[in-house]
C-alpha cells in the first residue's frame, strides 16, 4: 500500500489530464448513443409508415396509437394535395438516371482492358461480391418499366425502386473490395504477367509508336493475359479499334524533272483521292530554241550590209524628189 501512496504523492499532478481524457471519451459515447437512438426512431417510423401505407392500399384503417409521432416536415407532407407530391413519371426518371448511371460505371470495368488488368476481380464472376452486383444487375434490369410514361401499380413502382437500390449498392460494395484486393488473389508469376500485359499495352495503344510495333505489343498482351482474365468480344473490340489507329500520311513535296534541253519541269504527284483519268498527268511540250534562219523577204527595211560597226543597223532609204 506504501507504494500506492507514494506514487500518488509523487504524480498527483495526472489526474486533470485523466479527466479530461475520461470527459472526452464519455462526451463520444453519448453523442454515439444519441445517433444510434435517432436512427432507431428513424427505422420505427419507416416501417410504420410503410405498413400504413400498405394497409391503406388494402383498404383497411390503421389506429392513429399504433404509428410513432409524426415530425412537422412529415406532416407538411402528409397534408400536402396529390398534384404537389411527385408523380410516378418523375420518379422513374430518377430511377432510370441511377441504373443507368451504375450501369456505365460497370462497362467501363467490362470494356477498358487497362481497367481489367488493374482490377481484375470487378470481371471476375467467381468472386462473392461480383456474383451478387450481377444478380442483382439482372433483377432491376428485369423489373425496369420500358419508358418513363408506363403505368405501374404501388407495388411494381416500390419493388423496381428496391431493385435499383440493392443494384446500387451491390456495385458500390463490389468496387471497393476489387480495389482493396487489386491482384492480390494472384501468384507472383500471374503477377508478373500482369505486369508485363500492362507495361505493354501501353505500347500498343501508343500512336508515337510504328504500327509494327503496335501489333507486335497488342499479340504479347494477349498472350500474357491467355488464361489469367476473361476478356470479353466487346473489349477485344474496342482495343483492337485503338490499336488500328493509321498514322497520318505525310505529303512530300514535288520533284522537278529536267528535260535533255536543259528546262526544268515540275513533277506531277497524283494524289490517292484523284481518279484513274489523274493517275497519268499529259506531258507539257518543252520548246527548244529553232536553228534554221527566218525566211527573206524583198519588203524594206533591210539590214545594212556596208556598215562593219553595226552589222544589225536597220538603214532606211532617202526619199526621191523629181527634178532636184
Amino acid at each position: 500500500m506504501q507504494p500506492i501512496l507514494d506514487f500518488l504523492g509523487n504524480y498527483w499532478w495526472l489526474a486533470f489530464p485523466l479527466f479530461g481524457v475520461l470527459a472526452s471519451v464519455g462526451g463520444a459515447w453519448e453523442r454515439g448513443a444519441r445517433r444510434r437512438h435517432k436512427r432507431r426512431l428513424e427505422v420505427l417510423h419507416a416501417k410504420a409508415e410503410l405498413k400504413a401505407a400498405q394497409a391503406a392500399a388494402r383498404g383497411k384503417a390503421v389506429a392513429a396509437a399504433s404509428l410513432p409521432p409524426v415530425t412537422a416536415p412529415t406532416a407538411t407532407q402528409m397534408s400536402s394535395p396529390p398534384e404537389a407530391r411527385e408523380t410516378q413519371t418523375t420518379q422513374l426518371e430518377r430511377l432510370f438516371a441511377t441504373h443507368d448511371s451504375v450501369t456505365a460505371r460497370w462497362l467501363e470495368y467490362e470494356l477498358d482492358v487497362a481497367k481489367m488488368i488493374a482490377f481484375p476481380a470487378m470481371s471476375d464472376g467467381r468472386q462473392p461480391l461480383t456474383a451478387a452486383y450481377l444478380r442483382a444487375k439482372r433483377i432491376a434490369d428485369g423489373l425496369r418499366p420500358a419508358s418513363a410514361k408506363a403505368r405501374l401499380t404501388r407495388e411494381q413502382l416500390t419493388e423496381y425502386r428496391n431493385a435499383v437500390a440493392d443494384f446500387e449498392v451491390a456495385f458500390d460494395v463490389a468496387e471497393r473490395d476489387a480495389r482493396r484486393l487489386r491482384d492480390s488473389s494472384f501468384s507472383e508469376g500471374e503477377r508478373k504477367r500482369l505486369d508485363t500485359a500492362k507495361q505493354l499495352l501501353t505500347v500498343a495503344i501508343d500512336q508515337a509508336a510504328t504500327p509494327a510495333e503496335r501489333q507486335l505489343a497488342y499479340r504479347r498482351v494477349r498472350e500474357e493475359l491467355d488464361g489469367l482474365i476473361s476478356i470479353s468480344d466487346e473489349a477485344i473490340e474496342v482495343l483492337e479499334k485503338k490499336v488500328m489507329l493509321e498514322i497520318a500520311p505525310v505529303a512530300t513535296p514535288p520533284r522537278e524533272e529536267t528535260d535533255p534541253a536543259g528546262a526544268s519541269t515540275p513533277a506531277t504527284t497524283s494524289s490517292p483521292a484523284a481518279g484513274p483519268a489523274s493517275a497519268e498527268p499529259e506531258p507539257i511540250p518543252v520548246q527548244r530554241p529553232s536553228t534554221t534562219p527566218p525566211p527573206k523577204t524583198g519588203q524594206w527595211p533591210v539590214p545594212s550590209r556596208g556598215t562593219p560597226d553595226a552589222p544589225g543597223r536597220v538603214v532606211h532609204p532617202k526619199p526621191h524628189h523629181p527634178g532636184r
